[in-house]
């Protein structure tokens, strides 16, 4: 029984030995997504998935979601900070809702060095959120694709690849309206106020009548 048994622990720490190959001797490893299965099942269940892509919808379609950038740069230029004015704009009238800031970058240069860059363009659009009267704790930019989402599939410098993607992320736990589960309240609350009949109430009508000359 000995034999099988020394056979079947070479055979595990070949398994393990091989898993490992894929990464370099002191590499980090990516945590990129960790946790995200067990926070879309949390959401899923509770009913808030289907509000949060409602509003992640809107968000795209209501303002431009997208900012780029100059070549090696993480500076907004003017055109990307009246994006964000806009972006902002929109962002008040929402308090419950968290948004996430994507950095990337065009396909020149290392991963390493671009994962960087990227991460430094997405803190660059959350600092200037956050003077327009965003609270930091509704963003995040922590996630960098770097450069391994391209829009366009060139090794050439490429100014649509060079950009940050402002997004829905969920919905602020502690606020009051989310506490009481009250999502759809929130994703058709600016509709409901842009449907309201404005003719002040309890006040007549007066429709007047002209008669054709006979």
């Amino acid at each position: 029984m000995a034999f099988p048994l020394r056979a079947s622990v070479a055979a595990l720490a070949l398994v393990a030995l091989t898993a490992c190959a894929d990464h370099e001797s002191g590499a980090e490893l990516s945590t990129t997504g960790f946790g995200d299965a067990t926070m879309n099942n949390t959401m899923i269940q509770s009913g808030e998935k289907d509000y949060v892509m409602d509003l992640a919808g809107r968000f795209s379609r209501e303002v431009p979601d997208t900012v780029n950038f100059a070549f090696n740069s993480a500076v907004l230029d003017g055109q990307a900070q009246e994006i964000l004015r806009r972006q902002a704009h929109w962002i008040r009238q929402f308090p419950e809702v968290r948004f996430r800031v994507f950095g990337h970058t065009d396909l020149v240069g290392s991963n390493a060095y671009n994962k960087t860059l990227g991460l430094r363009r997405a803190q660059a659009v959350v600092a200037y959120l956050g003077t327009q009267g965003i609270s930091r704790s509704r963003l995040e930019a922590m996630v960098s694709y770097g450069k391994t989402r391209p829009l366009i599939q060139t090794t050439n410098e490429e100014r649509q690849n060079r950009r940050t993607v402002t997004e829905v992320s969920g919905f602020v736990k502690r606020h009051p309206t989310v506490m009481n589960g009250k999502y759809a309240e929130v994703v058709f609350r600016e509709y409901v106020k842009s449907a309201e009949w404005r003719h002040p109430p309890n006040k007549p009508v007066s429709v007047q009548v002209t008669e054709a000359p006979e």
